[in-house]
């Protein structure tokens, strides 16, 4: 007798959206219209209440920005380690920036099989969030060596600043609020957080060894730069689907506190990075969240109930019950990534 297996295709495939009309709309117009972004707004909700993943296209990065940026990583991450561990996360303190080796960073306690840097918005000495001694806030660690990296680094982080701005009027409209939602009482002076990432060769291909093992992001929103290797899964209704990489797109997904404010609605989806290539896989996360001294509260929302199924998540922790500021909430997970950092943000 032979058992047909049957797969539930509707969830096999991350939703593509092209968003040029949202874009096209901010750079033109302060003011939003919403019967101009209908349509967008309609895919984006679809796409969160359904994946919590989407790629975006029409976006208006600039292409030759992006291949700049991967030439330069790719340059940097070549190096010997002794080099690169001239900008090591230790060197920044509380900023938490800098570059970490192999195996440095944990997901639920396990090493990472890659490499990276920690960057994000840059602060002068100066500041006053920077003198007051806020964690995650403060100057980038760059190699000097390396011409226009500072620069390259800095433009893209300008550039995925206003696409955040964008995505997150487009996610207000999504659920049935003005554009600027987000901003007045969240984002209007977000907390940037920017990775770069590289994954070895993996020389024995082998799935018990994730470039990084299931999770979810913190914040709102994640806009992720990938190159052309993939690796990338998303945990669908239906299982693991792969999300390859799509010239010139990036792919979204939302994060913990974007779950929260909706109660549910739209989830914070699992995903993890199997690297099974025989050569170097390049990432670029770009997390657009929460001002870090803001308390993060539920949206009322009409006809929804509460999604707050421990056993769906990869942690069984519940983003519902949590109370208090993103940055609460964002330090007591980081300090699980690098343990023998913690000391220098808490």
């Amino acid at each position: 007798m032979t058992v047909l297996q049957i797969v539930d295709k509707k969830f096999s495939q991350v939703p593509i959206i092209d968003i040029s009309a949202l874009v096209d709309q901010t750079k033109n117009s302060s003011v939003i219209k919403p019967q101009d972004c209908h349509l967008v707004a309609e895919q984006i909700r679809q796409a969160c209440e359904d994946y919590g993943f989407f790629y975006i296209v029409g976006h208006g990065v600039d292409e030759q920005l992006q291949q700049n940026l991967e030439q330069l990583s790719q340059q940097f991450f070549a190096q010997d380690v002794d080099t690169k561990l001239k900008i090591r996360m230790a060197l920044g303190g509380r900023a938490w920036r800098g570059y970490f080796p192999v195996g440095n960073e944990l997901t639920s306690g396990k090493p990472d099989l890659k490499e990276g840097i920690y960057l994000g918005a840059e602060l002068a000495e100066n500041h006053p969030l920077v003198q007051a001694g806020l964690p995650m806030h403060g100057r980038n660690l760059f190699p000097e060596n390396i011409p226009q990296f500072r620069e390259t680094v800095l433009e893209y982080i300008d550039s995925m600043t206003q696409l955040g701005h964008t995505l997150m009027a487009g996610i207000a409209l999504s659920l049935g609020l003005e554009p600027s939602y987000f901003a007045d009482r969240y984002t209007k002076d977000p907390l940037i957080l920017f990775r770069i990432f590289n994954y070895p060769p993996n020389s024995t291909s082998s799935q018990s060894d994730w470039g990084v093992g299931e999770h979810t992001d913190y914040g709102v929103l994640t806009i992720l730069k990938q190159d052309n290797i993939g690796g990338l899964q998303v945990k669908s209704k239906s299982g693991w689907i792969d999300a390859a990489p799509i010239p010139n797109s990036f792919v979204c997904n939302i994060g913990d506190m974007l779950d929260r404010m909706t109660q549910g609605l739209y989830r914070s989806t699992p995903h993890r990075v199997l690297n099974s290539s025989t050569s170097n896989r390049l990432s670029f996360p770009f997390f657009f969240d929460p001002n870090f001294n803001v308390e993060v509260k539920p949206i009322e929302l009409k006809d929804v109930v509460v999604n707050d199924d421990k056993s769906d998540r990869w942690d069984k922790a519940s983003v519902h019950e949590f109370r208090g500021t993103y940055g609460e909430y964002l330090l007591n997970k980081v300090s699980k990534v690098f343990p023998e950092l913690r000391q220098t943000v808490l």
